[in-house]
């Protein structure tokens, strides 16, 4: 198969998971295979950020690589730290040179049998949500093609990333929509059970309603839930209740007489 043939495949593979139900893990890791496939690399590895902001390891090509990304972050050092904390590429055609600036990891890469690093962000504008990492087996710059694209196909998986993300806040926001929907008609019929059978209007209803949810420490779509099915007797929510009150301090003991 020749180089073009890849790469429109490793494209349409990467472009398909925009139109289809996928698993994030598996297109993570089907990237890192295209890039050893495609670029002049030996490894690939891959970092997403959690929820707080702290990256964690998801995907990559070999243990290797795998095992040096892990030790990146534990040790709070290399290039990749450094792409997602900027936003931009960071190159480091000869590891031996990076000594000084990152000693731990450069010693460490260059152990492991690599002697070059490239690290990609995956960003779109100003949303960086991760790095992808290139190693080299020997020392030298990426090529210019080479980088566009491992940049590319960065950029085509933060979208399917960021698509799935946005697609699963929606349904949230939907869902929670649904219940507060589900919950205000609940509401509405207990309403009317209470101003019937209390001869209340339904603002009268609605107060003893809260009252009682909060005096009893009760959801008030429970309480009201459970008024509709018959499970709490309304007698006892119609009739108005005081407010608890903490309970009356004990008198002081009085001082023994002189």
């Amino acid at each position: 198969m020749g180089q073009e043939q890849k790469l429109s495949e490793a494209f349409v593979s990467l472009a398909d998971s925009l139109v289809a139900d996928y698993d994030v893990a598996d297109l993570l890791h089907r990237l890192a295979d295209h890039c050893v496939t495609l670029l002049d690399i030996a490894a690939a590895g891959l970092m997403l950020a959690d929820q707080r902001g702290n990256l964690q390891v998801v995907a990559a090509s070999s243990e290797t690589s795998r095992l040096l990304e892990l030790f990146q972050l534990q040790h709070d050092q290399g290039p990749c730290l450094d792409c997602y904390r900027g936003g931009t590429a960071v190159s480091v055609p000869d590891v031996q040179q990076a000594a000084d600036r990152w000693p731990v990891f450069a010693a460490e890469t260059q152990a492991a049998g690599y002697h070059s690093v490239h690290a990609l962000p995956m960003r779109l504008r100003d949303d960086v949500i991760g790095t992808l990492n290139l190693f080299g087996t020997r020392p030298g710059r990426l090529p210019d093609a080479d980088a566009r694209i491992g940049q590319a196909l960065a950029d085509v998986a933060t979208i399917a990333i960021l698509q799935e993300r946005a697609i699963r806040h929606h349904e949230m926001l939907a869902e929670q929509l649904q219940h507060a929907l589900t919950s205000r008609i609940v509401i509405e019929q207990a309403k009317g059970v209470l101003a019937e059978r209390g001869n209340l209007d339904m603002a009268q209803a609605f107060d003893r309603l809260r009252r009682h949810a909060r005096n009893t420490n009760t959801r008030l779509t429970d309480l009201a839930r459970g008024i509709v099915d018959g499970t709490v007797d309304s007698t006892t929510v119609v009739t108005p209740q005081p407010r608890h009150q903490p309970p009356d301090p004990p008198p002081s003991p009085r001082a023994p007489a002189t």
